[in-house]
């Protein structure tokens, strides 16, 4: 992987120094640059490169179009047919440095916004009839751009309409439970009354809604859901419009990304700090989240508790920051009018430096204030352990939530998740813990070198997965660590939405037969391995046209120690229980640019711990449990109502039959709203080393007890619980079995 980068970087600058005796850069060649060293590195770096040509250049056409228009909602099929005189040109474009294309589809899009504004500011100022027979279509997929701006203006008022009636109907619908609830609440007040029951009532419903309840014509209410539509359009519109030429560039890269495959990305400066800090759960800064107003105003909406911005309550939810000035003696820069990401970058900085704000509080007054930046951790997507216990079938069963294998690869003692689960596993060992549940459900991944760790807790040492890039045999990734962290009985929960470094940790220890895999029908199917290079690192110089951003490239593929893939196909849980989505399309088959599934040869694997002897049992057993289970019942048949409502995406605008519709559908949708209830005798206690941290502030309290509440109230817990009870039963002395197939 070394050589490989080093050509990459090679490649590029090779480009770059034949344009080096050209004057300082101005933005079109930045752009050239940019695209053509992207390409460069694809080229060479990516696993399976695709042939830069006339068939690559209508898929990015086509992608491209999906990006800026999926829902067709701005562009006729005049403005797609001027675009597609360049479909087959696009690869020629990129090569040449040319932004035809580009431009051309900036200004159509910058055109249609300025025409649809007006369509839908025209539509919302005067009061829709919704006594018709119209319906709308929502699905893109499903309907044709439209043939020319009329028929497109025609959309836009079905639209507006549609986005009033849901308004209205929820306005009517709520106006009518008040004025009901008001009746009900003063006749049951009444029968306290002996003797006055029938008296009371007749009055009760004469007085209800005159003098408690302010009754509004649906006029009245239709015309504030037409002035809250326009409000949210505006808003939307007003983003849009600030959208700079990096914004478009951005999104033209991607489709020229994504034709490789769905996740070989493109990422902005300000973009990949953000999976930076997404990925650590770290980030240098004043502790406050920012959001752009429709004023053009930067408003704090959170302050981290604990954070620089927390202590002596320097900023508050609904300030303002009005202006920005650096360390003690830095000029103040008016942000008023900024993109947010701007903002960001000017606050954020290194631990121990200052930041100066002018901030307007919500009197009005205006403070300024200095902040001195530090560190910011956001444990709530770290590793956590809990102790579960229910009654009369498991007690003592140590239990870790893992939200995703997060790597802070830019600081030494930055958190990784492999050492903090390992941390977990020997504080539940303490507790003399009689089975261990991992938690990897939703788990999109992460670090590679983590979860190979992770795996090797749990066996003596040997193979978790096989590593194969473009031009090398598959590498082996080994667990060299002989020392087996935990011994014990294992389950490992996953869903549909557990994806990549998940689905490494649960193949192997699937096909190791080290734990039971339980979970949805299958995993999310990702098997390949990304790695982000930077772009300005292959050029020299050219510090005029810095920072460029980083790509982030499908450099390999990873095997299960079998030889098999879990590539569009993913993990298939040993028990599968019923969930919401089983009869949904999701995962890494939804992209249509998906790599293929392929295998290698296997590799022999055997281990000593603990065997899992007796799936087909438990499989068994669960399924007779699951289909007494009224909860899980429930879900399968939820599964299939989401899968109707999925595919019904036509609605009716008239007022009446919109109603039905809706009462119907929310009728159904109530069946299933409260599943998830408190399960008898199920205890869900935190660790006692634990609770000193937990009690350190207020919103720590009060994510531990929702992460309590939702276990004491998840349904999949308890058929786990069943499942390791059957498991402990059911083991007996390990006897050596060899993996080799």
């Amino acid at each position: 992987m070394k050589f490989k980068g080093f050509v990459f970087f090679a490649f590029a600058a090779l480009f770059l120094l034949i344009a080096a005796n050209q004057p300082k850069t101005d933005e079109a060649q930045k752009e050239a640059i940019l695209m053509q060293t992207v390409l460069a590195g694809l080229e060479q770096l990516h696993y399976a490169p695709y042939k830069i040509d006339d068939d690559f250049s209508n898929k990015v056409f086509d992608l491209y179009l999906e990006r800026i228009d999926g829902n067709k909602r701005w562009l006729t099929q005049a403005d797609v047919d001027q675009l597609a005189q360049y479909k087959d040109q696009l690869d020629d474009q990129a090569k040449g440095g040319t932004f035809e294309f580009l431009n051309l589809a900036e200004a159509t899009l910058n055109k249609s916004l300025v025409k649809t504004k007006a369509y839908y500011q025209e539509f919302l100022a005067q009061p829709f009839d919704f006594t018709g027979k119209e319906t709308i279509e929502l699905d893109g997929d499903k309907k044709a751009f439209a043939k020319d701006d009329a028929e497109l203006k025609m959309y836009w008022e079905k639209a507006m309409k549609y986005e009033t009636l849901t308004r209205l109907v929820s306005k009517i619908e709520a106006q009518e439970k008040a004025a009901k609830g008001e009746k009900e609440d003063k006749v049951a007040a009444s029968k306290e009354l002996k003797g006055k029951i029938l008296e009371l009532k007749e009055t009760v419903e004469k007085e209800a809604t005159a003098e408690k309840v302010d009754i509004k014509t649906v006029a009245e209410l239709e015309e504030e859901s037409r002035k809250a539509v326009l409000k949210l359009f505006n808003d939307w519109y007003h983003r849009m419009e600030k959208r700079q030429r990096k914004d478009f560039v951005s999104d033209y890269l991607n489709s020229f990304t994504s034709v490789f495959d769905p996740h070989t990305n493109y990422f902005l400066p300000a973009d990949k700090e953000n999976f930076d800090i997404g990925m650590s759960g770290r980030l240098e800064g004043i502790g406050a989240r920012l959001q752009e107003t429709p004023t053009d105003e930067t408003k704090v909406v959170m302050v981290v508790p604990g954070g620089p911005a927390y202590s002596g309550k320097v900023l508050e939810v609904e300030d303002i920051i009005l202006k920005v000035a650096q360390d003690d003696d830095g000029d103040w820069i008016d942000i008023a009018g900024w993109d947010i990401n701007d903002v960001v970058a000017k606050i954020r900085g290194k631990k121990g430096t200052k930041v100066r704000l002018a901030v307007k509080k919500v009197d009005g007054s205006i403070v300024e204030t200095t902040i001195i930046r530090d560190e910011i951790i956001m444990d709530e997507g770290y590793a956590k352990s809990a102790v579960l216990d229910l009654e009369g079938i498991g007690d003592n069963i140590g239990y870790i939530k893992l939200p995703r294998f997060y790597a802070d690869f830019n600081k030494r003692d930055g958190h990784q998740c492999a050492v903090d689960v390992g941390i977990e596993l020997e504080k539940l060992k303490k507790q003399k813990v009689n089975g261990i549940i991992l938690d990897l459900r939703s788990n999109g991944g992460g670090s590679l070198r983590d979860v190979v760790d992770m795996s090797g807790f749990f066996i003596e040492e040997g193979p978790i997965v096989q590593v194969k890039s473009r031009r090398a045999n598959a590498e082996v990734l080994n667990d060299r660590d002989p020392e087996v962290q935990y011994d014990g009985p294992l389950i490992v929960m996953v869903n549909s939405f557990s994806a990549s470094a998940s689905e490494i940790l649960a193949a192997a220890l699937q096909d190791y037969d080290r734990a039971v895999i339980v979970g949805s029908d299958a995993t999310f199917g990702k098997a390949t391995v990304q790695r982000f290079f930077d772009l300005d690192r292959a050029i020299r110089g050219y510090s005029d046209i810095k920072p460029l951003g980083q790509v982030k490239v499908t450099t390999q593929k990873f095997y299960r120690i079998t030889g098999n893939s879990n590539q569009l196909e993913g993990v298939i849980p040993d028990i599968m229980l019923p969930d919401n989505y089983d009869l949904i399309k999701t995962g890494e088959q939804e992209y249509e640019t998906a790599m293929k599934q392929t295998k290698i040869e296997p590799v022999t694997h055997t281990q000593g711990v603990f065997q899992v002897k007796n799936k087909a049992a438990l499989k068994t057993a669960s399924e007779g449990r699951v289909a007494n289970n009224e909860v899980f019942q429930k879900i399968q048949e939820n599964a299939k109502r989401l899968k109707k409502q999925r595919e019904s995406t036509s609605y009716s605008l008239n007022i009446d039959t919109f109603r039905k519709h809706k009462t119907a559908t929310k009728a159904e949708a109530n069946k299933y709203k409260n599943l998830m209830t408190p399960i008898d005798g199920l205890t869900v206690s935190n660790l006692a080393v634990d609770l000193a941290q937990i009690n350190t502030d207020s919103s720590k309290i009060g994510r531990n007890d929702a992460f309590i509440k939702a276990l004491k109230k998840d349904v999949y817990i308890e058929e786990t619980l069943h499942i390791m009870q059957d498991l402990v039963k059911g083991s007996t002395a390990y006897a050596p079995q060899t993996g080799k197939e």
